[in-house]
C-alpha cells in the first residue's frame, strides 16, 4: 500500500497523503486533483477502490496493428494528440507476432474501465477474421470509432480515406504516362480497404486480368514477392496498398534487373515519413491522417460525452503525390 500511495503520488506531483485522500474518499481534493490521481492509478495498472470503481476513467485505448509501418505511428500521434487536448489519456495498444492479440487487448482495456476505444487498422478490416470482441465492447456500450474501412454490420461510426478515389488518381496517372499493363499489389482477399481498391480498378480497366493482380502481407517482404509475380505477367506499372509493398515492389524490380522508373513505375499508398527520401523518391497516395485523426476523436468524445453518433462512415479524399517512382511506359 505505501509503495503505491508513493508511485502514484510522484506521478501526479502530489504528496502522498492527498492520494490517501482521494483513495479514502475524504474531503479537500479539488476535482482536477482527484481525477489525476485516478488516472494515474489506472495508468499504473492498480485496481480502484471498490467505491470509485463505477467510474469510468479517462482512458482511451489506440489499437494498432503493427508500428513497423510508419503510417500508424503517425496516425499514433495524431489520435494522441488530440485525446491530451480533451483532458484524455491515450493508452497504446500494438500486436506483435506472437504477443498479446488485439481481443487480449480489448480484455485489458475494459478491466481499466477506458472511456472509448480507437481502432486504426485492424482485424475489423478483415472479413474472415474473429470480430467478438468488438461485438463486446458494443455490448458494454463502450464508445468506439474505427480508421479505414470495415467489414459492414459492426455498428461502429468510423472514418476512412476513399480507396476508390486513391486507385483512380494513381490509375489514371499511369494511364497518362502510356502504361497500359497496369497490376494491382493487394493485401489479403478478406482486406476491405484491398477489395474497395480492386473493384475501383476493375470498374476504370473494365477488363483486368486476374494475372495483373498479386496479393501479399503487409510487409516490404510481401510485396517483393507478390512483385515478383506481376512483373514475370510484363506489368509496367504497380499500383500498391501500401507505401512498404511499394518499396518491396521497387526492390523486387531491381532484383530482376529492371530500372524504376525508366522500365517499371511504382505508386504507393499512405505516404508515410521518409517516401520522399527512398531511391527513388515514392510516387504515393497520401491519406490525409492530421483530418481523419481529429475527426476520429472527435467522433469519440461525441460518444463519451452521451451524443448518439450514427454508425457511418466517414470519406475522405486522399492525393497523389508525384515524385520520382513513375515515368513514361517503356517502348517495347
Amino acid at each position: 500500500m505505501t509503495r503505491r500511495l508513493a508511485e502514484v503520488a510522484k506521478k501526479v506531483g502530489v504528496s502522498e497523503a492527498t492520494v490517501s485522500r482521494v483513495l479514502n474518499g475524504k474531503p479537500g481534493v479539488s476535482d482536477a486533483t482527484r481525477q489525476a490521481v485516478l488516472t494515474a492509478l489506472d495508468v499504473l495498472g492498480y485496481e480502484r477502490p471498490t467505491q470509485l470503481r463505477g467510474e469510468r476513467a479517462r482512458l482511451v485505448g489506440l489499437v494498432l496493428p503493427e508500428l513497423q509501418n510508419p503510417i500508424f505511428p503517425a496516425f499514433a500521434e495524431v489520435i494522441g494528440g488530440a485525446l491530451a487536448q480533451l483532458g484524455l489519456t491515450p493508452v497504446l495498444c500494438t500486436q506483435t507476432k506472437g504477443g498479446v492479440s488485439e481481443a487480449d487487448y480489448v480484455d485489458l482495456l475494459l478491466q481499466q474501465q477506458v472511456s472509448g476505444v480507437v481502432f486504426a487498422g485492424g482485424l475489423y478490416a478483415q472479413a474472415d477474421a474473429p470480430h467478438d470482441h468488438y461485438r463486446l465492447l458494443a455490448a458494454r456500450n463502450i464508445p468506439v470509432v474505427l480508421v479505414n474501412a470495415a467489414i459492414e454490420h459492426l455498428g461502429f461510426p468510423g472514418v476512412s480515406c476513399d480507396d476508390a478515389v486513391a486507385v483512380e488518381q494513381a490509375w489514371r496517372h499511369l494511364a497518362s504516362l502510356g502504361h497500359e499493363r497496369i497490376g494491382l499489389l493487394l493485401g489479403p482477399a478478406d482486406h476491405v480497404p484491398s477489395a474497395r481498391k480492386l473493384a475501383a480498378a476493375r470498374a476504370i480497366a473494365g477488363d483486368l486480368p486476374e494475372e495483373f493482380v498479386a496479393r501479399a502481407i503487409f510487409s516490404l517482404e510481401g510485396g517483393h514477392a507478390a512483385a515478383s509475380r506481376l512483373l514475370d505477367q510484363g506489368v509496367t506499372g504497380i499500383i500498391c496498398a501500401s507505401d512498404p509493398l511499394a518499396l518491396g515492389a521497387v526492390r523486387a524490380a531491381r532484383r530482376k534487373g529492371y530500372d524504376v522508373p525508366d522500365r517499371v513505375s511504382v505508386v504507393g499508398y499512405d505516404d508515410s515519413a521518409f517516401m520522399n527520401c527512398t531511391e527513388p523518391p515514392l510516387t504515393t497516395v497520401r491519406q490525409p491522417i492530421e483530418a481523419m485523426g481529429r475527426a476520429a476523436v472527435e467522433l469519440l468524445n461525441a460518444q463519451i460525452g452521451g451524443a448518439a453518433v450514427p454508425a457511418e462512415e466517414l470519406l475522405f479524399e486522399p492525393e497523389l503525390v508525384v515524385r520520382g517512382s513513375t515515368a513514361q511506359a517503356p517502348r517495347d
